[in-house]
């Protein structure tokens, strides 16, 4: 999600232990009742102008309750309401959550049941329903997937099996067919991946080799390593990001409490470290996120309780620690997110089972705390995604 975490306090251990041991079959898969309670009985239905065109929704993958909270976003305030049916169940495990560039599926990875669910995503509720086929079969201990800018295919990590299955998406059903070859070494303990925007490449944070994998994507979506990949990061390097531009990779490293960052060679996908590279943050950083105008990086940091964020250089790439940073949260603090407007910043907290918010200092990145934050999830949220409604559809806010 490869070597044992350096924790230094008491954690929900069953959890951890399985998501992060140093081997992928260290711990018995399903075998853990999660952190806490989950809190889901606590939805209620949406109704009203958040269910109108304009409405943004937020989804959290809940690794300890095996489902998917939904929630309707409050545009004014930032303020989370979980919707009527909410949450939506999913496989065992479940990390990370994905809605498609063309707004009509999520996609959330079942790490513990090495598959993937698949969901239709309706725009008027924000409502998941499984698609025909749904869950689809996986390496072992998927993470959560990145799928291309024109929404032709998926990426999946796989942990345990230390590779990246690749899908076709069925344009009409959003069902998933493995391509030819798939799945494709990653090097070790893959845990998170990205899509370049701008170019046919993919990266992958591997955990366990301290190093992120450049693929090249073929037409067909079959992925080979392009010249000098893996390309070394820190220690134990988990969230991985390219900028909306295609310009630049981030990457979160939880060992070193670092943040490696490379510019990305256009013609070729290689990486290359970028002056001041590696950035400090607070203590185990575990995930990473842009905000939709490229102007701010938001990571959360599970050994601190804390959100850490920066401005970024748009023609660096250099990350500025904003004035304030690091930023209160839940325990343990893993999942990391905005909103498709910019406006807030969301950070689920595994450890309180509950998801903290934040309003976006338009100027300057800062954060401050919205009314009624933290707002209960289920059990060990994990990771965050979100869509804005258009039409007939939910984009979300990044790929």
């Amino acid at each position: 999600m490869q070597q044992t975490r350096p924790f230094v306090r008491t954690l929900p251990a069953a959890l951890f232990a399985l998501l992060l041991s140093a081997c992928a079959g260290s711990a018995t898969p399903g075998t853990s009742a999660g952190p806490g309670a989950a809190t889901d009985a606590r939805a209620r239905s949406v109704s009203g102008p958040e269910a109108k065109g304009g409405a943004e929704y937020v989804y959290v993958a809940n690794f300890g309750s095996a489902n998917v909270s939904a929630y309707s976003l409050a545009t004014a305030t930032g303020a989370l309401t979980q919707i009527a049916g909410s949450p939506f169940a999913a496989g065992a495990g479940p990390v990370g959550v994905t809605i498609d560039p063309k707004g009509r599926y999520a996609y959330v990875g079942n790490f513990s049941a090495n598959t993937i669910s698949g969901y239709a995503v309706d725009a008027t509720t924000g409502a998941l329903t499984p698609l025909a086929g749904s869950p689809f079969p996986a390496g072992t201990q998927p993470y959560g997937a990145a799928i291309d800018p024109n929404d032709a295919f998926a990426f999946v990590p796989n942990r345990g099996s230390n590779n990246v299955s690749a899908y076709a998406i069925d344009a009409a059903t959003g069902a998933l067919k493995a391509v030819a070859g798939s799945p494709f070494a990653a090097g070790a303990g893959p845990v998170s991946a990205a899509v370049d925007p701008a170019g046919p490449y993919l990266y992958v944070a591997d955990r366990n080799g301290n190093s992120v994998a450049a693929l090249a994507i073929a037409k067909n979506g079959a992925l080979k390593q392009v010249k000098g990949s893996p390309f070394a990061a820190g220690t134990n390097p988990f969230g991985v990001i390219v900028d909306t531009a295609g310009k630049f990779v981030y990457v979160a490293n939880y060992g070193s409490s670092t943040i490696s960052a490379y510019a990305i060679d256009a013609k070729t996908g290689a990486l290359k470290q970028i002056a001041g590279s590696p950035f400090p943050t607070a203590a185990g950083p575990y995930n990473i996120t842009i905000d939709p105008n490229d102007k701010f990086v938001y990571v959360p940091n599970n050994n601190a309780d804390q959100v850490s964020a920066y401005t970024l250089d748009a023609s660096t790439g250099a990350l500025t620690a904003v004035t304030g940073s690091p930023y209160g949260a839940g325990q343990n603090t893993n999942g990391i997110g905005t909103d498709p407007s910019g406006k807030f910043v969301y950070a689920a907290n595994e450890g309180s089972n509950d998801i903290s918010a934040y309003s976006v200092d338009a100027s300057t990145g800062a954060l401050t705390q919205i009314g009624g934050s933290p707002f209960p999830s289920g059990s060990g949220p994990f990771e965050i995604g979100s869509c804005s409604v258009s039409g007939k559809v939910c984009k979300p806010s990044s790929i």
